[in-house]
């Protein structure tokens, strides 16, 4: 298979067309319909350094920019309509060398060596980049993951796929212990009674064992069950995984719970505990803090498109949730602390709720960088998890300041001393962080960084 790689200015119509192979997008031009003049607003030593436009082919109001990998100095953007590279290694004029229209929904990545993983949640004909796409009721659609050889960053291949029965929202890359593997945990869940494949008690994750050297050979070798005893009602899947390989530990955001699992066998992870929470509509996904002692659930309240940082809202819905581990082995539980939630309203135009974020990895203390869609980036100090506190954002406005449309960041994560934001509708944003509080994390370097498998930062 190959992917088609663009570099031409052909609008987003030929998403539909033949697969070709082709060379680098060089030139990113901004995305239709920009209704309001962008006035970003910073405050706490946050800087808006650089922004890279969605490129044309990706440049459609209903194209969202997704989730974010790195690897070197690039980072790896997620599309709901395929995948862009950039060149990240002057954070202060990021370019764009790939850009791969491979449609399919969310489009959430992760990168291990040469290879990357693509979420495909949207069903397609048949696993070929353009296929067009079919209803979810009809049979035989392909949805699962495509995997991809990215070891000429302008030129990636698609090199094989991997059909899951209730497609990938997101997924969760498990490097295998020994080096020579992958296991990608995917996450699916039901967003209506169209999709048949995914209807409850659709309780389980696939895991999809991927051998490095011959990954044409990606099958599944698990889906294990979470909630095996229908404990949880109308059980529709889990949205969200993040990893903690050195640990040995996960925490799963299942819609309705909270889990935290052993993984210390990836191939059979293991239910440790599990929570509720009343104030949560929607469990989304999970940091844990370096010294894995606190866990932070999120929840995506109105599922990502509505207004919710506003006052009738209140403080403790759409917020962040901190949890402690306490225990050891398999005695582990997980005990509330508080709730973080964005501390300025928002308009009723701007969709706005907790999202997707990270350490910032300072040694010694809690600090966290996260998104809010249109609520902008938040820069949080966690270190008394009994009392989290804002230090610093950037808040870029409405998208739309006279229509709730769906924008702003999807995900913000710390990469190599700089933030990287991925904004849905006006593309990439680069942050410099100024408070002096934050300047040790510009000592740490990652080689890769898929932020829903967190390493461990030596010194934290």
């Amino acid at each position: 298979m190959t992917a088609c790689v663009r570099r031409d200015g052909v609008g987003p119509a030929a998403r539909w067309g033949a697969l070709t192979a082709g060379v680098a997008v060089v030139v990113a031009v901004a995305a239709p319909g920009a209704y309001a003049v962008d006035t970003p607003v910073t405050g706490g030593g946050v800087e808006l350094l650089a922004n890279v436009p969605k490129p044309a082919g990706l440049a459609h109001s209903t194209a969202y920019n997704s989730d974010l990998a790195f690897t070197g100095d690039y980072a790896i953007g997620g599309n709901y309509d395929g995948f862009v590279v950039y060149d990240i290694a002057d954070p202060a004029a990021p370019e764009i060398v790939a850009e791969v229209l491979c449609p399919g929904g969310q489009g959430d990545v992760s990168v291990n060596g040469d290879l990357l993983y693509l979420s495909v949640d949207y069903p397609r004909a048949d696993e070929e980049c353009g296929s067009p796409p079919v209803s979810p009721a009809e049979p035989g659609g392909f949805e699962g993951i495509r995997i991809f050889d990215i070891s000429d960053k302008t030129e990636p291949q698609y090199l094989a796929a991997v059909r899951t029965d209730c497609g990938s929202h997101t997924h969760t890359l498990v490097p295998g212990k020994d080096g020579e593997r992958d296991y990608v945990y995917v996450s699916s869940y039901s967003p209506s009674e169209e999709f048949p494949n995914c209807q409850p008690p659709h309780d389980k994750i696939a895991i999809i064992e991927v051998p490095h050297d011959a990954p044409e050979e990606a099958q599944i070798v698990g889906e294990p069950a979470f909630f095996p005893d229908g404990g949880l009602e109308n059980t529709t899947g889990c949205h969200d995984i993040t990893a903690y390989p050195e640990r040995g530990i996960a925490a799963a955001a299942c819609l309705g719970d909270g889990l935290l699992l052993d993984i210390s066998d990836p191939v059979r992870p293991v239910v440790i505990d599990r929570v509720r929470d009343e104030n949560f509509a929607f469990w989304h996904s999970a940091t844990f803090t370096n010294d894995a002692a606190n866990v932070v659930f999120v929840d995506e309240l109105g599922g990502g498109s509505a207004a919710v940082c506003d006052e009738q809202t209140g403080p403790e819905r759409g917020a962040d949730a901190v949890y402690s581990l306490e225990g050891e082995g398999d005695a582990l539980s997980l005990k509330f602390r508080s709730y973080y939630k964005l501390p300025r309203h928002q308009s009723e135009t701007e969709n706005c709720v907790a999202h997707n974020g990270s350490l910032i990895p300072v040694p010694g203390a809690d600090f966290f960088v996260q998104s809010w869609y249109q609520g902008g980036v938040s820069v949080i100090d966690l270190t008394d998890p009994d009392h989290p506190v804002e230090i610093g954002f950037l808040d870029r406005g409405p998208w739309d300041p006279n229509t709730l449309r769906t924008a702003g960041s999807w995900s913000a994560y710390y990469y190599n001393g700089h933030v990287y934001s991925s904004g849905i509708q006006r593309g990439l944003d680069v942050l410099r962080l100024t408070d002096p509080r934050l300047t040790p994390a510009e000592d740490v370097t990652l080689v890769e960084f898929n932020p829903q498998t967190q390493p461990y930062l030596p010194g934290g």
